[in-house]
């Protein structure tokens, strides 16, 4: 991705190098960011966990390496491109785009859906209209997922930022609900459609981040690689050695990368309604 030397955002929040701290609150915000956050296959059980942390705020020696600083500006920039898309496309819908913020951070956080540990991967907060990531996780998605390239990481970045799209036009709102109404295998498949539209509303940004010269070669392929490889399916392949359909959360692997790719396509927000589209096979 054509990225250095462009302008950064300035709702960048800092704080790498103090702890997660006592948590805050509980109730739907906790609730919301067990079932949201898991984006790369995070266990519930440990965050669930920090929940019950009532523990102080902690600063740790912090000192940023180069790969750090390189992966901070990097991150900014691509948060400034997803203001700059979506603050167009929300123009044009005659609606206003309120810009979130990114808050960077080492090892647990607090945020207004409670405490959360690194293990958890990023995620966004609707309580707080912010995403939350660890830079380590770069490493780790690179490592462990096989998924390497700074466009995987755009495309992490941009799937939170989907969501925070999906609560400003008010589709979490609408969804969340769901849960105290239904069972949890069949609110599932609501959450699967509602993961898979925020891969849809990346994609739709990679389109326009392509118009705009940003895209160099390679990089779709950099994306729809890091979709497919946190598939439920695969991720539960790699943790288990087998899958459990009625579990899954964010969408198989095929479903992660196709609706990337309608969206990279499509480029609007007419055709990602997941909820009630059948996606054909690439």
């Amino acid at each position: 991705m054509e990225w250095k030397g462009r302008r950064g955002s300035s709702n960048v929040e800092d704080r790498r190098g103090r702890g997660g701290g006592m948590m805050i609150g509980g109730g739907l915000g906790g609730i919301v960011l067990v079932l949201i956050v898991m984006f790369l296959g995070g266990d519930p059980g440990e965050l669930l966990g920090n929940m019950g942390s009532t523990g102080t705020d902690s600063n740790i020696a912090y000192e940023e390496t180069a790969q750090e600083k390189e992966l901070a500006d990097f991150v900014s920039v691509v948060l400034a491109d997803t203001e700059e898309v979506w603050t167009s496309i929300f123009e044009e819908q005659g609606l206003e785009y309120k810009k979130p913020t990114m808050v960077l951070y080492t090892g647990s956080v607090q945020s207004a859906c409670g405490t959360a540990s690194s293990a958890v991967g990023p995620f966004y907060c609707p309580g707080d209209q912010k995403l939350y990531i660890d830079l380590s996780f770069y490493n780790e998605l690179q490592n462990q997922f096989q998924a390497p390239g700074d466009f995987a990481m755009a495309y992490v970045i941009a799937h939170e930022v989907g969501h925070h799209v999906q609560t400003l036009l008010g589709i979490s709102d609408e969804i969340m609900p769901l849960r105290n109404r239904m069972g949890e295998t069949e609110f599932n498949k609501y959450l699967v459609r509602f993961e898979l539209q925020a891969d849809y509303l990346a994609g739709v940004w990679a389109h326009h981040a392509q118009g705009m010269g940003y895209l160099e070669e390679g990089d779709l392929e950099e994306a729809l690689t890091a979709a497919s490889a946190v598939g439920d399916d695969t991720i539960q392949r790699r943790a288990r050695g087998y899958v459990v359909p009625d579990s899954f959360t964010h969408g198989t692997s095929e479903q992660r990368k196709n609706w990337f790719y309608k969206g990279f396509e499509a480029g609007n927000l007419e055709e990602g309604d997941t909820f009630n589209s059948i996606l054909p096979k690439k």
